[in-house]
């Protein structure tokens, strides 16, 4: 059996003959020659037969295969165009002769010629072209697809183009290894291969050593990342390796040896076996750089944290004694106020009524709370020195830190510890450097004329970790700490990609349209309120009172809804998950890592992605499936269950969701929202958030359309503000819709986010709990507008934008491209954000359109009412997420980002799955129900979610191969004969 690289979905996608009406216009509209070339022939049948023929040849591009009959839909098209009876062509398929001739007239009029031995090579150079940037055979038949079209080719058979692709991909892939193993020397061949032994001083193979970088943040993780760093250094490969691969290609080399076990990189040739480990020791040099640059970003933050947090404690403790000596303080000022009224003595009528021997005896812990009340928290921090000493002097140590001309102070103070370090000196020089945006620390730092060793190793530290948190200061060799101009594009190539977005980049045009929108506004909403024209709407003793609206469903809406969960058949999550596969091809997009295949045995990609939805766990989940072993599990997690597939997979549930007739009761999908939602963890896995309780955990934060598709999710700390990451889920949608209007809590609200939404052409409306408190903003003076000038706050900044105008279309540039991630970006920005100007420039933007939007919700009912029922939708996936990740009392272990992140993607492609499933049948029980229900009102429709899962069996033993996959038949609804209604 001949090897595939496609599946069926895959090729009916690249070449089967399309049929709806817009591909049919998009691919098969005749042009003016066409029409007269066709005229030539006289009978109907044949002016149809030379039309096919042209329109084969060009798309998909194979011509008219024999035996093959047209689609009925083109040939209908096509004959609307030609003005003929549309016809059967049976009679003319037969006549072999007729169809040669005309499929030779079809070739000669559109320049073609046909694929021959002669182009076997040059394909196949295309193919292998296409394979330096990608395994992916999709995207490789499309390259070569493309490139044969552009030749004027006629297309090879399906089979011809798939071993063309085959091959190409495979000699991409030993070309790629051979250009990294020719790179090295013998002796670094050796070491890389000397990674595979098992080695006594760490227990077991370094490279396994190496994988298994510590998660948890402590100075001995620390420790044990620099070793690790240290021993990849001495490694000393080439500082051009990969140079001239495709970064992709080297990427896939990386990726693959992440995941190989040991054993399995020993059975590869020797060629593929060095290129892989090169090419992942030099991804884990990256990745184990970052990760010790952020454990000391968390270690560094927990000085100050841990310090406050003591701070806190000891207030909340000492309450009942603050109270008392407060309490005290007023009875001493009542006594010696009394004296002074009455000419007595005050210190002697405060000795008769409090007692000085019982005012001194306070003196010292009114002293204690007084100095704990007014601390610095540099003070604070510095009292954990040691705690510090742990993990910093090695870290200072481990890199070399570059940053601008504005950073030479920090440096030198850097070089100054480290020379303190390494000499043992503990006494600083009378006049270190500061470099120090708080001006107040040199005033603690230098105590008596002497700088204090402990507060000033503290402060330089902290600044630091600013500084390397916004990218004033950065490391070579990093990837997540490199200088913060090498993330946005060159202004050039960014005002081209805003201005084909139909962005104004002029700054005093764009200005300008803002003053002009914002003054009409101002004046609109500034009338209607002095008016009283808005109910519900007032301002009182200046400040802004908005009426709650009704609730948003109705009860008829939450009966009917009852109903149709009554009726919902009764079936395994299994079941579901085959059924769903059936009409979605959902599976097809888990293929291995390796050789782009999918997966022989499916069950186990099934069993795999609901063992992380269920938080069931691998090894549980073997011990309760049939027919599915751990190691299938095991096999099926590290080489099948990736982001990039679990996101196509997700695509194709979310699509398939939104073109069910059913889920256009719920709006339009492209009303989006998103909402965070806290999972218990482990203390190595998650932070605490005193919000959430006592317990450490983790956010999922995750997104839905407002048809009810679950589009998105990711993992992030639970002491995180979900702001900076409202736009990531945006901008990696896998689905096919774009979502225009995007709803949030306050949580998910600045204005920075406010301002890349406008940047980016999508619109922001969040539910703002603090609405009255945040200040409208304006060009100008507040003076034109006197009923809304209590609520305006400063003038807009109009030179700081006109300043950082370039650099905000950088910024916006990047990230509309999808190379920049916002949620990076904008915690670099507010990282250090004394000095960051564009982050001021960014805001001043953000006021602008929150201005607006708040403007909007002041006098629109409709959209408050609208933002209320499209957060209540993400309140409602919460639930079922909850049901789902049921297990070991839903709580995170994992401690690895990547394995969290994947657990969070399993969770929500069962969510999205469900609710698929949800809508078809609620379509069904919708219509049992108009036959028979007196509860049935096709209103109420809109009202009703597709999240229910009472129906849906979770847990118990998993039954992959009970015949779901090969069901046809659609399920009978639970229908009892004798049903009371009214209930």
């Amino acid at each position: 059996m001949a090897r595939r690289l496609l599946s069926s979905r895959a090729h009916a996608d690249l070449f089967e003959v399309p049929t709806d009406s817009d591909a049919l216009i998009r691919h098969y509209l005749l042009s003016g020659d066409d029409i007269d070339l066709i005229r030539t022939r006289r009978r109907a049948e044949n002016l149809l037969g030379v039309a096919v023929h042209i329109c084969l040849l060009r798309y998909p591009g194979f011509g008219w295969s024999d035996g093959i009959m047209p689609p009925a839909e083109l040939i209908a098209w096509l004959a609307e165009q030609l003005q003929v009876e549309a016809c059967t062509l049976d009679d003319y398929a037969i006549r072999r002769n007729t169809r040669h001739e005309h499929h030779a007239l079809a070739m000669r009029h559109l320049g073609l010629s046909p694929f021959g031995p002669e182009h076997v090579q040059q394909a196949e150079d295309i193919a292998t072209r296409a394979a330096f940037a990608t395994d992916h055979g999709v995207k490789i038949i499309e390259m070569l697809l493309a490139e044969l079209r552009k030749q004027h080719l006629v297309l090879p058979s399906v089979d011809t183009l798939e071993r063309l692709a085959l091959k190409g991909r495979a000699r991409a892939r030993r070309e790629a290894a051979a250009a990294l193993f020719d790179v090295l020397s013998p002796e670094q061949r050796a070491q890389l291969q000397a990674l595979l032994v098992n080695d006594p001083s760490v227990g077991q193979t370094r490279l396994t050593w190496l994988r298994g970088y510590p998660h948890s943040a402590s100075p001995a993780s620390m420790t044990a990342l620099l070793d690790r760093l240290k021993y990849l250094r001495s490694l000393d490969l080439p500082p051009n390796l990969g140079h001239g691969l495709h970064p992709d290609r080297l990427l896939k080399f990386a990726r693959e040896g992440a995941v190989a076990p040991v054993s399995l990189l020993n059975d590869f040739g020797e060629r593929r076996r060095i290129a892989t480990l090169a090419a992942q020791i030099a991804d884990l040099s990256i990745t184990i750089t970052d990760a010790t640059i952020a454990m000391f970003e968390r270690l560094t933050g927990q000085l100050f944290s841990r310090s406050r947090n003591r701070q806190e404690e000891v207030w909340r403790m000492g309450k009942t004694k603050v109270g008392k000596l407060m309490q005290l303080f007023g009875a001493s000022i009542d006594a010696m106020a009394r004296a002074q009224d009455l000419g007595q003595d005050p210190f002697a009528a405060l000795d008769a009524d409090v007692g000085w021997e019982t005012l001194l005896g306070k003196r010292d812990e009114i002293a204690g709370f007084g100095e704990l009340a007014t601390s610095d928290p540099l003070a604070l921090a510095a009292e954990r020195y040691a705690y510090m000493r742990k993990f910093a002097p090695a870290f200072l140590e481990a890199f070399e830190f570059k940053a601008t001309d504005a950073g030479d102070d920090l440096k030198d103070a850097i070089a100054l510890l480290r020379d303190q370090n390494r000499t043992g000196k503990r006494k600083l020089p009378d006049d270190p450097p500061m470099p120090f945006a708080a001006k107040h620390w040199p005033s603690l730092i230098i105590q008596d004329g002497q700088p204090q060793r402990r507060v000033y190793e503290t402060a330089v530290v902290s600044t630091l970790r600013e500084r390397l948190r916004a990218g004033d200061v950065w490391v070579d060799g990093s990837r997540e700490y490199r200088r913060f101009d090498s993330y946005l594009k060159p202004r050039d190539k960014a005002e081209i990609i805003m201005r084909d977005a139909g962005f104004e980049i002029d700054p005093d045009a764009w200005l300008s349209d803002r003053r002009a929108t914002i003054a009409k506004r101002l004046d609109q909403v500034d009338r209607a309120l002095k008016r009283k024209a808005l109910p519900g709407v007032r301002i009182e003793r200046g400040r802004l009172k908005i009426t709650p609206h009704d609730a948003v469903t109705p009860p008829a809406a939450m009966r009917l809804e009852r109903a149709i969960d009554a009726v919902m058949p009764r079936i395994r999550i299994t079941e579901l998950l085959w059924e769903v596969n059936a009409q979605t091809g959902f599976l097809d997009a888990f293929t291995d890592l390796r050789s782009g295949k999918q997966h022989d045995e499916p069950a186990a990609v099934l069993a795999t992605i609901l063992a992380g939805a269920t938080n069931l766990g691998l090894e549980r989940m073997a011990h309760a499936s049939s027919r599915v072993s751990h190691a299938q599990l095991t096999w099926a997690q590290t080489w099948y269950l990736r982001p990039e597939t679990f996101a196509d997979a997700l695509g194709r549930i979310v699509d398939a969701h939104h073109d069910l007739p059913f889920a256009q009761h719920w709006g339009a999908a492209e009303h989006s929202s998103s909402d965070g939602q806290f999972f218990a963890a482990n203390r190595g896995s998650g932070l605490i958030n005193a919000k959430y309780g006592p317990d450490p955990g983790l956010k999922i934060y995750s997104f839905l359309s407002g048809q009810y598709g679950s589009f998105h999710s990711s993992v992030i700390g639970a002491t995180a503000g979900e702001a900076p990451f409202v736009l990531d889920g945006l901008l990696s949608n896998p689905a096919s819709f774009d979502p225009l209007v995007h709803y949030t809590d306050t949580g998910g609200v600045s204005d920075h986010v406010f301002a890349l939404f406008h940047l980016l052409g999508m619109t922001f409306a969040p539910r703002l709990r603090d609405f009255p408190d945040r200040r409208l903003a304006c060009f100008g003076s507040a003076k034109a507008w006197p009923t809304l000038a209590p609520l305006i706050g400063k003038p807009i900044n109009e030179e700081v934008i006109r300043q950082h105008w370039g650099d905000v279309m950088r910024l916006a540039a990047s990230i509309r491209d999808k190379s920049l991630k916002p949620s990076e970006i904008l915690r670099k920005l507010g990282a250090y954000r004394q000095q960051n100007r564009l982050y001021l420039a960014l805001g001043e933007i953000g006021r602008i359109e929150r201005t607006l939007f708040m403007l909007d919700w002041i006098e629109n009912a409709d959209l408050r009412m609208e933002c209320h029922a499209g957060l209540n939708k993400g309140e409602a996936r919460h639930s079922l997420a909850r049901a789902v990740f049921a297990h070991s009392q839903g709580r995170i272990h994992d401690r690895s980002d990547a394995a969290q992140q994947k657990r969070a993607m399993a969770l929500n492609l069962v969510i999205a799955a469900i609710t698929f499933w949800n809508t078809v049948y609620m379509d069904k029980a919708a219509n049992h129900l108009a036959q028979t229900s007196p509860l049935y009102d096709a209103k109420l429709l809109a009202h009703t979610s597709p999240l229910g899962w009472d129906h849906v069996i979770l847990s118990g033993d998993f039954d992959w191969h009970s015949g779901a996959a090969d069901r046809k038949i659609a399920r009978p609804l639970n229908i009892r004969p004798a049903r009371d209604w009214g209930t």
